[in-house]
């Protein structure tokens, strides 16, 4: 994911002078946090590039959207603020809110990953002040969680996963009247996905994966990023690091052996990889669930 500082919606808030950032992290694999205080301010978010969860921490209650004035937040109450989306609000009194932002990308990767279905086909769903005890109650663990120190924050990326997973089984729907032009076939996407899924250990090519689908590699890469919603070569990079946070978490293969598994050349080279993906070491993962 790009700085915070470049996402729309923090933008909106952070030149706001009423608004108090609190706290912020980038949790690497396409999300971020921050933590907000407010009052009597109206903020617009206007079609971000980005995805937005929110949820309210404490006040709120005389907050609503300009066009829905009779309806308020309050405490527990959570947002859905998809990509492309607008939205006007209006912020009387005092409010406390946590924002987990993750990037379109992200989203691709669960919509496959998770879901099983091309990302063209799918929305996330936008929604006001939804009542969702399970999502608050993680939210509310977020906030207590130190972002900055090493090892919790692996456990912040580990809820911030859990937040995105959640929202994605129960906030995305089917695109109406959408008419897909271009990209795989479906049961090629099935292919390539059960193909990289069990190859994860030995290198693979552009030119590999193409020969799957019979295409030329330049027609293969821009046909799977027109599909998957990211290149090739980020996706497969997406599954190795998924696979060895599966690993260091529930595992005991000591890093070396971790970083063979997940396709990495060398110990140093994984450790780089990981470390670029989710501001942690390998190590330092594994640390943070043994204590």
């Amino acid at each position: 994911m790009t700085n915070l500082a470049q996402l729309q919606v923090f933008q909106s808030l952070n030149s706001s002078p009423n608004a108090r950032l609190e706290h912020s992290a980038e949790l690497g694999d396409g999300m971020g946090a921050a933590l907000w205080n407010n009052h009597h301010d109206a903020r617009d978010y206007q079609a971000p590039s980005h995805h937005t969860l929110s949820c309210y921490i404490d006040g709120g209650t005389e907050t609503f959207r300009r066009e829905s004035p009779a309806s308020k937040g309050a405490p527990g109450k959570l947002c859905v603020l998809p990509a492309g989306h607008e939205s006007a609000w209006i912020i009387n009194g005092k409010i406390r809110l946590v924002h987990l932002y993750f990037s379109q990308e992200q989203f691709a990767l669960g919509c496959i990953g998770l879901l099983d279905r091309e990302p063209r086909e799918l929305q996330l769903r936008e929604a006001t002040f939804l009542d969702d005890p399970v999502q608050t109650q993680r939210f509310n663990q977020l906030i207590n969680l130190n972002w900055n120190e090493p090892g919790e924050r692996v456990l912040t990326s580990s809820l911030a996963h859990e937040l995105l997973g959640h929202a994605l089984l129960s906030q995305v729907g089917i695109r109406q009247g959408l008419k897909l032009k271009g990209g795989l076939a479906a049961h090629q996407r099935r292919q390539l996905v059960d193909f990289i899924e069990m190859q994860l250990d030995q290198p693979l090519s552009l030119g590999q994966l193409a020969g799957l689908c019979s295409l030329s590699e330049y027609h293969f890469a821009r046909m799977f990023r027109t599909s998957f919603g990211l290149p090739p070569h980020q996706y497969v990079l997406a599954r190795r690091l998924a696979r060895a946070r599966h690993l260091l978490r529930y595992g005991s293969l000591p890093l070396g052996e971790v970083a063979l598994a997940c396709g990495f050349a060398s110990a140093s080279h994984f450790a780089n990889r990981f470390r670029q993906g989710l501001g942690v070491t390998p190590g330092e993962y594994r640390g943070a669930f043994l204590g």
